[in-house]
């Protein structure tokens, strides 16, 4: 079955549910990609389709549930809709595979990273009543090189996911020239998650992650400024770089100052105007990087700071750096060079050994750091974590009364610092028209996308259209949310 020899009406059609993070969201355009080459019709509405695809997130218990919610979801449309197969891929998938496999019958087949490249072929085989073999997890970790700078050679034997290149790609899927992402856009926002690295070489006692994603491998320059390219090609306004450790970007490649000069080329791609970074490590962000952060004109100057913690003991039992003193510092040397940039961070309360003054001690910190956004999460222990080992764990209740603790500051936090705003010249890229209150809604360049609010735009709003990017004054906040009126 090609697309070639038929029509696009007698192609078999398929689903593609996209969830967890952002990460997740290109690899499940690659997978858009490839079943599209292979053969494969993509359709929005899960009750046509005659296979659903759920791209699965598999971090923590909340995100696990959501997955096999969407699972047996999705096998419902097999008695109601058009379904024929029901097919996991994604972090859920990779990290449990077989296991899940036998516990969710309702699942036709549990893929892995590995069946990306012949995915095509798989959902075939499926549909056709054959049955597949889940995987047995392995540590990732283990299939590359220890050392960084060994890994560019033996990456290309290694399935990684959102990385794939594929010159024989049919036309209006990839660049026409040059390196060739793999990839199909599922959406038409002017915002769009750019993958420039994938797995991570920390080792977070809380953090299952690098056992399914792997050793932290760094993409090409070239193949990361091809896709924006070919992204700005699709009217794509703000490129969003996401891995899971940003500041470790180039190490593998020999360049501990790859990223300073990825963000100069990204910037002059025509038709890009933001650049945003995610998810820095405060242990690996450097001045240099700080600086052209604050200072390339086309970056916005906004930081995803992964802080966890401010206690310096609970941080050593995570097996990570920093205390209040340093991370303020990093703070300070921000705002500094970048008065209104975004600053945002997570943190986990209740870990394992966590004391009334180390909780105080984060508390401090956070009334201090004047954050923008801030996710406080509770912990709870992952499979095959360290910390899921340690000794001095609190009761659930207590772990749910600190979290809430936290939350309630957090919220209060981030209504103060929007608050401050009021007055604030910003810059704002028109994202939606929201028909019910009819205002148009964007975000501002401190604002990252889906978990730091929104600008809704007010006053001289005539002629907008999504993708523009307007220039406007705050005139008023509800919690992280702001409004703008342009022309003032």
């Amino acid at each position: 079955m090609t697309a070639t020899t038929q029509g696009p009406a007698q192609l078999t059609s398929v689903h593609l549910v996209s969830l967890g993070c952002a990460r997740n969201d290109v690899d499940s355009e690659e997978l858009a990609a490839r079943l599209e080459a292979g053969g494969f019709r993509l359709v929005d509405d899960p009750e046509q389709a005659e296979a659903v695809m759920v791209n699965t997130c598999g971090f923590v218990e909340s995100a696990k549930k959501d997955s096999v919610d969407t699972l047996l979801a999705a096998a419902d449309l097999k008695e109601s809709g058009r379904a024929r197969a029901v097919v996991a891929v994604g972090c859920l998938a990779e990290r449990y595979g077989r296991e899940l496999a036998e516990s969710l019958p309702e699942a036709d087949a549990v893929l892995g990273f590995d069946d990306y490249a012949d995915v095509a072929t798989r959902l075939t085989d499926i549909l056709a009543g054959g049955q597949h073999v889940a995987h047995a997890p392995r540590d990732r970790r283990q299939l590359l090189p220890i050392a960084p700078v060994q890994r560019p050679q033996a990456a290309p034997a290694v399935a990684v996911p959102g990385h794939g290149q594929a010159p024989d790609l049919p036309s209006g899927l990839a660049p026409a020239s040059g390196p060739r992402a793999l990839r199909r856009r599922l959406g038409s926002g002017p915002m769009a998650p750019l993958k420039i690295a994938s797995g991570c070489d920390r080792r977070c006692t809380f953090c299952a992650i690098p056992a399914f994603r792997g050793a932290y491998v760094s993409r090409p320059p070239a193949d990361v400024v091809a896709e924006a390219r070919w992204l700005a090609e699709q009217g794509v306004r703000e490129v969003f770089l996401v891995s899971e450790n940003s500041s470790s970007y180039g190490k593998d490649l020999g360049d501990l100052r790859a990223m300073e000069s990825l963000l100069g080329e990204l910037v002059a791609v025509d038709g890009i105007d933001w650049v945003r970074v995610s998810y820095l490590q405060p242990a690996e962000t450097r001045p240099d990087l700080v600086s052209a952060m604050c200072s390339i004109e086309g970056v916005v100057p906004y930081f995803d700071l992964s802080f966890q913690h401010a206690s310096p003991t609970v941080l050593r039992r995570m097996r990570r750096f920093g205390d209040p003193e340093s991370f303020l510092g990093l703070i300070e040397s921000v705002r500094r060079q970048a008065p209104t940039a975004g600053i945002r961070s997570n943190v986990i309360v209740g870990f394992p050994g966590e004391t009334e003054d180390d909780l105080a001690t984060l508390l401090g910190f956070l009334e201090a750091a004047r954050l923008d956004a801030i996710g406080v999460f509770g912990y709870s222990d992952e499979d095959g974590t360290a910390a899921a080992g340690l000794d001095g764990h609190l009761d659930e209740e207590v772990v749910e009364q600190r979290r809430e603790a936290a939350a309630d500051l957090a919220a209060e936090l981030m209504d103060q610092r929007a608050e401050d705003r009021l007055g604030e010249p910003v810059q704002v890229l028109v994202e939606e028209h929201d028909e019910d209150e009819r205002v148009w809604v964007g975000r501002s360049a401190h604002q990252g996308p889906e978990v730091d609010g929104t600008t809704r735009l007010v006053g001289d709003v005539a002629g907008l259209s999504v993708g523009d990017l307007v220039r406007a004054t705050v005139v008023a906040s509800e919690g992280a949310d702001l409004t703008a009126e342009v022309g003032r």
